[in-house]
């Protein structure tokens, strides 16, 4: 007799796993795998595809399909209930076999920690003796320590970028500056025309965890545009290819929700995954080419508060971080060390942005306003404010052009602010029940998309004609375009839902 790995109990349609070989209900492991992805004994990645049938005899009687009738549905509804209880328990039991594996190891470590010190400390009060001894027989007199430790200073931390980075920026400016006033949209590149054809294409749905259930960000791979990573509520980092349909990656080390994912793709350099969390730190993971895996590369603790902000400099080498701690800091790639991180500022920082040349950033507060800094010597250059009631600023985007910032300017309107000027070019309001989530200029800069709790809106550049808007999916927290600007994707709930140019 089978008993199934998940309940305890004989299954009525037991399935194997081919790669664990262990016996589960067909019910119970497909749940499972919706909501993980991996062999609830094993962890090993899984599928449905992964699952063969046990042909048992004697062959069971299937029970009837329910009626109409208020009794069957009731005992439906009472299934459902212990499945879902059953499930609950599992998950209960390995957290707590987690938990203990990591409690005997963190005294494990204590234990190991606090011999060390002991003798350190037995050490240090030999060397002591020696030099008192060493000191009276060459009749210099000792220094009476009364039994403290010598005060050792804190390295400072960095006023200004390191010249080597500097000079990065700044060649980095240059070349970017020289070109991009000059240069056209792509060939083949969507107009705004192409945009008000845009259509809903297929969702993909049942990503992450269904609790806490909710994706807070989204990024699409450049090098292969049918990648994509997303950050959710449960803690997961997860990349998905659309073109097969799987999941090729769910990555963990966050404690609290994942806000911010980025990539940072670089010809001749492995891809990185990186992310920020509301647990304070930032993880970043790097492609093994051996193993075709996510490997775990660096673990950033440089903040006290949530992590608001994400991006990969310019140049590639960089990445910058701003959190509710009311600083930002810069990283560098290469060795993933820190290289600037600031003072603390009078207000804590929502978001932030970059502007396409690499030399200045914006970055968001609570009470409205917007502070442009110099990324090389982090002091302040500018700083907007839109006036009325305050708000806070959560999201931020340059025009590629570098002449416009894109931001709220209320709860539900946004504006268009002209760095040449420091003035409004244009403000569009959204209806009194809208709030904005994300905002964001695409490629080109002919055009940007505007997300919040009713859904996406488009609209054109200059004109600021609205071109197209999306109301079937509520509640978009992360809006991104896709190749060539021919898509738009945005993340509601547990789905990525994607708009473009019909086929």
């Amino acid at each position: 007799m089978f008993f199934c790995g998940i309940s305890g109990e004989p299954p009525q349609d037991p399935v194997v796993s081919t790669k664990s070989g262990h016996v589960y209900e067909r019910r119970l492991i497909l749940k499972y795998i919706i909501d993980n992805g991996t062999d609830p004994l094993t962890g090993e990645k899984l599928e449905e595809s992964d699952l063969l049938s046990v042909k048992a005899n004697p062959k069971a009687a299937p029970p009837r399909p329910p009626t109409a009738t208020s009794i069957p549905a009731l005992l439906h509804t009472l299934q459902n209930e212990w499945d879902a209880l059953v499930l609950e328990t599992f998950a209960l039991k390995q957290q707590y076999n987690n938990t203990r594996q990591e409690l005997s190891y963190a005294l494990y470590a204590q234990d190991a920690a606090s011999r060390v010190v002991a003798r350190l400390i037995r050490e240090r009060d030999a060397a002591r003796e020696a030099l008192t001894n060493v000191q009276a027989s060459m009749g210099i007199p000792s220094v009476p320590t009364n039994g403290a430790d010598v005060e050792m200073t804190e390295e400072a931390i960095p006023v200004a970028l390191p010249k080597h980075v500097v000079d990065q920026i700044d060649e980095s400016q240059q070349s970017l500056s020289a070109t991009r006033k000059k240069r056209k949209a792509p060939a083949g590149y969507t107009t705004p025309a192409e945009v008000k054809t845009f259509a809903a294409k297929p969702a993909i749905p049942s990503l992450h965890s269904a609790s806490p259930a909710g994706i807070n960000s989204i990024a699409i791979s450049r090098v292969n545009s049918s990648q994509f990573l997303t950050g959710g509520n449960d803690k997961i980092v997860q990349l998905y290819d659309r073109s097969t349909d799987k999941v090729l990656a769910s990555l963990k080390g966050h404690a609290k929700r994942v806000n911010h994912v980025a990539f940072r793709e670089r010809e001749g350099e492995p891809t990185l995954l990186l992310s920020a969390g509301a647990d304070k730190i930032a993880k970043i993971w790097s492609h093994d080419s051996a193993s075709g895996e996510y490997l775990p590369k660096a673990t950033i603790k440089t903040h006290k508060s949530d992590l608001t902000g994400l991006v990969v400099h310019p140049t590639s080498t960089l990445i910058a971080y701003s959190s509710l701690d009311k600083t930002y800091s810069l990283h560098e790639l290469s060795n993933f060390s820190q290289v600037y991180h600031s003072a603390p500022a009078d207000e804590p920082i929502s978001s932030l942005a970059i502007h396409p040349d690499g030399a200045l950033l914006a970055l968001g507060t609570p009470s409205s306003k917007i502070q442009i800094s110099d990324v090389r010597s982090g002091t302040l250059a500018a700083t907007i404010s839109p006036g009325g009631t305050p708000f806070s600023v959560h999201t931020l985007s340059f025009s590629e052009n570098g002449y416009h910032l894109l931001a709220p300017d209320s709860l539900s309107s946004v504006a268009i602010w002209d760095l040449r000027k420091m003035t409004t070019a244009h403000s569009i309001p959204l209806g009194d029940a809208f709030r904005i989530s994300k905002v964001i200029y695409d490629y080109s800069a002919n055009f940007f998309g505007v997300a919040g709790n009713e859904g996406v809106r488009l609209f054109a550049h200059k004109t600021w004609e609205e071109l197209v808007r999306f109301e079937e999916a509520s509640d978009v927290t992360d809006i991104v375009f896709g190749n060539q600007g021919r898509e738009l994707w945005g993340t509601s709930g547990r789905e990525v839902r994607i708009w473009g140019v019909p086929e």
